[in-house]
């Protein structure tokens, strides 16, 4: 690939991760949170604490709530590719965070649950959303499992 192509690449993709933000309950709009209820069966009164989408909402989400913690993606050409993935405080025994994932990946935590199994939960953004994130997501752990 040449330098020229590859510096376009890399603006593209770079644009594209910048445009995705770090969410709360008061600033996801209600047709959001209407869709990632309609993805992910959440309780009357359970609440998302913060949510991050790596691409668009519709397609990929990254949450923590009070109760559990969520990772999903929809497939929009192929719903048997689709993965919903999320565990109930209770049931997770460690969380692990990545920082150090190079250019084309974001941080993330790592999930592992009482059955052994394990998910990722990506988050982007400047180093202190990341770790306000990450600390926020652990404690909501602590406090609740």
């Amino acid at each position: 690939m040449k330098t020229p192509t590859l510096i376009t690449l890399t603006l593209i993709i770079s644009l594209l991760f910048s445009c995705n933000r770090i969410e709360t309950e008061k600033t996801l709009k209600k047709a959001d949170k209407l869709y990632i209820r309609s993805v992910i069966p959440i309780d009357e009164d359970e609440k998302i604490h913060k949510f991050y989408s790596e691409y668009k909402l519709k397609v990929a989400g990254n949450f923590f709530t009070d109760k559990r913690i969520v990772s999903y993606w929809i497939d929009e050409r192929d719903i048997t590719k689709n993965k919903i993935i999320f565990a109930h405080y209770s049931d997770i025994i460690s969380i692990d965070t990545v920082s150090n994932v190079g250019l084309t990946y974001c941080p993330y935590l790592l999930v592992t649950k009482s059955d052994s199994t394990r998910f990722k939960v990506c988050v982007d953004g400047n180093r202190n959303e990341i770790t306000a994130f990450f600390t926020d997501a652990i404690n909501m752990w602590q406090n609740n499992k």
